[in-house]
């Protein structure tokens, strides 16, 4: 008879325990939240996702950035950019939806910044190397040589059966600069169509969030300190439903002799840009107009900049200069703070 007893209240306290797991995790369903993190766009990536459909909705995601990166990568020879490059001067190239869209709205920011970006600039940044192995200092004749192929005008689109042609033989485009502004918005809405209302999409450092924290509170996001070690902040933001595209001299470079040479390439110039800009962020509710903006914006200068990204709807920039000079878009004035003393907000006007 104790026997029975005993386990009867064995069975009793593991059902009492089953109970209060079940009424933890729905009581605290809105809490719970899923993070992965995954290699793909050249660049190491993270998705945090809240609700009940948060695994499927990354799952979905993830598979969706590895067909962005396997058609738009100049590192894979079998990627519809790689086809397109190897055609060049010859034949043009029917791409997929995707590639035609990322390649039709780069060349819309290209028009934009009036050639400060340009995506026709590959040879350059492939004649520095920088941040590989063999980067160099290029002589005065190569940069002039690959200079007479860079220009954006020369890329021949066609709607009717989604081709992209390049006029001239050596001509190679990369679409590296918005492919990951692109491949955010895409995973943006695989997740408001599983239902999620709470979401932190980091690509490469481009951020996309969707709605609050799962507190109730706007996200805030950090802008790196171009001048100290990663993780260091100039200042923070607070964003609903935004994304955040960063551009800086402080993430691929090499020095000689105390110059520092960055990877962000003027067109114009062939060499790395020398603006007062030494990061520019870009505020927009979809992140390929910010990958779109934020390295033409990096070149053009405060001034030319600013009157730009003015003129642009829903969209805002947050510029730090050499001088550690803050400068904002009106659409930022209350929405940014200075959290290091070295930096000085300065009116634009």
């Amino acid at each position: 008879m104790l026997l029975i007893v005993d386990n009867a209240l064995i069975i009793m306290v593991l059902l009492i325990f089953i109970i209060l797991i079940l009424i933890f995790i729905t009581g605290n369903n809105k809490k719970s939240y899923i993070v992965r993190e995954f290699y793909s766009l050249g660049t190491s990536n993270q998705l945090k996702a809240y609700g009940k459909n948060a695994i499927k909705a990354i799952n979905q995601s993830i598979k969706k950035v590895y067909e962005i990166d396997n058609k738009m990568s100049v590192f894979k020879i079998n990627s519809e950019i790689s086809k397109i490059n190897k055609n060049a001067g010859s034949q043009s190239q029917i791409v997929g939806d995707d590639t035609y869209y990322v390649i039709h709205k780069a060349i819309k920011y290209c028009l934009l910044s009036k050639g400060a970006f340009d995506i026709t600039v590959r040879p350059l940044v492939s004649l520095w190397g920088i941040g590989k192995e063999g980067q160099q200092i290029p002589s005065s004749n190569e940069i002039k040589d690959k200079l007479k192929i860079i220009n954006y005008k020369d890329i021949v689109i066609d709607k009717n059966d989604n081709s992209i042609f390049l006029k001239n033989k050596k001509q190679e485009i990369d679409v590296g600069g918005i492919a990951k502004g692109y491949a955010a918005d895409e995973v943006k809405n695989i997740m408001i169509k599983k239902g999620i209302k709470s979401a932190l999409i980091n690509l490469g450092g481009n951020i996309l969030v969707i709605g609050t924290k799962s507190d109730g509170t706007p996200w805030n996001v950090g802008i790196q300190d171009p001048f100290r070690t990663r993780g260091e902040f100039a200042l923070t933001i607070s964003v609903l439903n935004k994304s955040v595209v960063t551009s800086g001299n402080y993430e691929r470079y090499f020095e000689v002799e105390g110059k520092r040479f960055h990877h962000i390439i003027n067109p114009s110039t062939g060499y790395p840009s020398e603006s007062d800009i030494v990061s520019a962020t870009i505020i927009s509710n979809n992140s390929i107009d910010g990958d779109g903006l934020s390295t033409g914006v990096y070149i053009m200068g405060v001034q030319k900049a600013i009157k730009l990204i003015e003129e642009i709807e829903d969209v805002d920039a947050i510029l730090i200069t050499k001088s550690k000079e803050v400068y904002v878009t009106s659409g930022m004035m209350e929405k940014f703070t200075i959290t290091s003393d070295e930096f000085v907000y300065k009116n634009a006007v």
